[in-house]
């Protein structure tokens, strides 16, 4: 219903004369109801008949993710339960149905394996990671059997996130390197491939989601990043566009905390990364705890993950890590590094009211925000 309602507003401000591409969310229950035939026909109709198409999917969030507290729940069920495998497989062959016939490939964004603090030791972090990745590679074998069917390259798409099991892109590619790759080579091997066979299939079905909040929440450099990913042949499935709160506390700092406060609601985790004035870093898993622990002449600067819109730089006296936007996209303009771009803002409900406008407004004004810096 959303859909019907905003997309072809938007479609005819943005797109009027192409086909316009949606990034769909698939909760799991819409997924067990899109799976039925008669309801896919109908969706692919109402997607030709607004020259719409799905070329991306998030299969972050499992349940609702609107008007419902989600916290740490947004990884549950995670990466150790067969229910997330069955839901990411289920929603591929949905994607395979519905990407058009000259996309060649389409990708599907994940949690990255699970919440790390429901893991209470090393041990413990450490089974959950090997279980995960060996759920991970089960759904390799449906894509590679997809390929086989229908000739399309889909890719999962795993999205580090602050407090995920993979906190950031180092964390990543750790995972990649010494976790994923091992186990895929002895999970193959099983199937009769070789050593590079496997890390070609990895390589290929098993890419990075690259979400700019959560790099400029962790303090990363994009082109770092992005050089190392590039080393290793890992490949960039989409980059999601979006950006952060960020605070820089060397002035005004008891004004600023005040106005953070605001943005301290139920719905979502806001992790905070905060940066000291030594240089070193502290973390915290929400905001409350970040404001408890606050003194005046500690940190220099902290990054929320509270998604925000992108056209702002600043909120009043807090800023936005919009200039990570703006950097990851000019690497990506000289040397273009993934197929997919995502726009992704998704906490309007939540804002302040004064930066607030109606959806279809607000997701225009984004996609123009992001277009200017593509074509400039």
């Amino acid at each position: 219903e959303e859909l019907k309602k905003n997309i072809p507003q938007i479609k005819a401000k943005i797109s009027p004369n192409e086909p316009f591409g949606i990034g769909l969310r698939l909760a799991n229950q819409a997924s067990i109801d899109l799976s039925l035939e008669q309801n896919l026909a109908e969706f692919q109709n109402w997607l030709t008949a607004n020259d719409c198409y799905i070329f991306t999917m998030n299969g972050f969030p499992y349940g609702g993710f609107h008007d419902v507290v989600v916290k740490d729940q947004v990884h549950a069920p995670d990466w150790t339960t067969s229910d997330r495998a069955e839901y990411t497989i289920r929603i591929f062959k949905i994607l395979a149905k519905l990407l058009p016939e000259n996309l060649k490939e389409g990708g599907i964004s994940t949690s990255p394996l699970s919440y790390r603090f429901w893991w209470k030791d090393e041990q413990s972090l450490k089974n959950a990671t090997e279980i995960a990745t060996e759920n991970i590679l089960l759904v390799v074998d449906e894509l590679i059997k997809l390929k086989q069917d229908g000739g399309k390259t889909l890719h999962l798409d795993i999205e580090p996130e602050p407090d995920g099991l993979l906190g950031n892109g180092i964390d990543f590619i750790n995972w990649y390197e010494n976790t994923l790759k091992p186990a895929a080579i002895f999970h193959f091997e099983k199937q009769g491939k070789t050593n590079e066979e496997a890390i070609e299939l990895i390589h290929t079905h098993l890419q990075l989601c690259y979400d700019i909040c959560h790099y400029g929440v962790s303090f990363e450099d994009p082109q770092t990043a992005v050089n190392q990913l590039n080393k290793l042949g890992i490949k960039v499935g989409k980059i999601q566009i979006s950006s952060a709160v960020k605070i820089d506390f060397s002035n005004n700092a008891p004004e600023k905390l005040a106005a953070i406060a605001q943005f301290d609601e139920a719905t979502y985790l806001h992790q905070v990364v905060a940066k000291c004035v030594d240089g070193s870093y502290e973390y915290f898993s929400d905001l409350a705890p970040a404001i408890e622990s606050f003194k005046p002449t500690k940190y220099s600067e902290w990054r929320i993950h509270f998604h925000v819109p992108l056209f702002l730089e600043n909120y009043g006296l807090l800023n936005s890590t919009q200039s990570e936007i703006v950097k990851t996209l000019e690497i990506h303009k000289k040397t273009p590094f993934t197929n997919h771009l995502e726009i992704e803002t998704y906490t309007w409900g939540v804002l302040p009211k004064e930066v607030q406008m109606p959806l279809n407004e607000s997701i225009i004004r984004e996609i123009e925000w992001v277009q200017n810096i593509l074509n400039n």
